[in-house]
């Protein structure tokens, strides 16, 4: 992991969330796929993976490569994680709020983030050892305290995933206690809004790696805490994040893991 690397990332999360604005211009007739129920992928996910994953090779060719839409390719201690657009059904319904995620493993440790808002021309970036960045510019956590005036984000489970009742259990016992909880549909987005203290927390089960590497690495560098749902857990691993303020986290994820 380098400056470079980082910079790499960022210009072709730019350039990957440029192909998404085409294709975001004329989404009504967007060939779309079902996955699973509520679970969508369409032909800007492919194309800007596609994108991504070729400028990779031609740019780091021994590098490995796990994308959401292509699965895994290479063998390597460098693995680029891609989520080429996080919030498809965001994007499909013309909703403004989703994301071109770019992370980099090296020797199974995230090293390097990139989660770029094409709509809101806004990059959130960060690699070990150097502040997380929005724009260019260093962002830290919120100072919040306490639950009361807390504003939390999440991702509510869809379709027939098993965890559903646990999670609405989740939000029975949080919602009386803090100011609100905020479900917008991009969970890199919200990691990178926890990072730049525009959300105080967020938790959700059972994701990805593609959905949360390039988040773990901004939450990081921005002096977030991190946990799985417990806390020897590892997010990379388990795919179950809690992360919050440092002043807060105690507080929110006792909440979290009394159920």
């Amino acid at each position: 992991m380098s400056a470079a690397d980082l910079s790499l990332a960022v210009t072709l999360a730019q350039q990957a969330g440029d192909i998404l604005l085409r294709h975001w211009q004329t989404r009504d007739s967007l060939a779309i796929s079902t996955k699973r129920a509520g679970d969508f992928m369409s032909r800007a996910d492919l194309d800007a993976e596609t994108f991504l994953r070729d400028a990779l090779r031609a740019a780091r060719p021994s590098d490995g490569w796990l994308g959401e839409e292509t699965g895994a390719d290479g063998n390597s201690e460098r693995v680029w994680i891609v989520d080429p657009l996080d919030g498809t059904t965001n994007f499909l319904r013309g909703i403004p709020h989703w994301a071109v995620s770019i992370a980099l493993r090296e020797a199974g440790r995230l090293t390097l983030g990139v989660i770029h808002d094409p709509i809101k021309s806004e990059t959130f970036a960060a690699r070990c050892g150097a502040p997380a960045t929005l724009n260019g510019q260093p962002i830290r956590t919120a100072r919040t305290q306490t639950l009361e005036p807390a504003l939390f984000g999440t991702g509510i489970p869809f379709g027939g995933m098993a965890h559903i009742d646990d999670h609405a259990a989740d939000i029975a016992r949080l919602m009386p206690l803090c100011a609100g909880v905020r479900r917008m549909g991009a969970a890199s987005l919200d990691l990178a809004y926890v990072a730049a203290g525009r959300l105080d927390g967020f938790w959700e089960r059972r994701l990805q790696p593609w959905d949360i590497a390039a988040g773990l690495v901004i939450l990081q560098q921005s002096g977030a805490r991190t946990e799985g749902w417990h806390s020897t857990e590892n997010p990379q691993d388990s795919g179950t994040v809690i992360a919050a303020a440092p002043a807060l986290f105690d507080a929110f994820a006792r909440v979290l893991r009394a159920g």
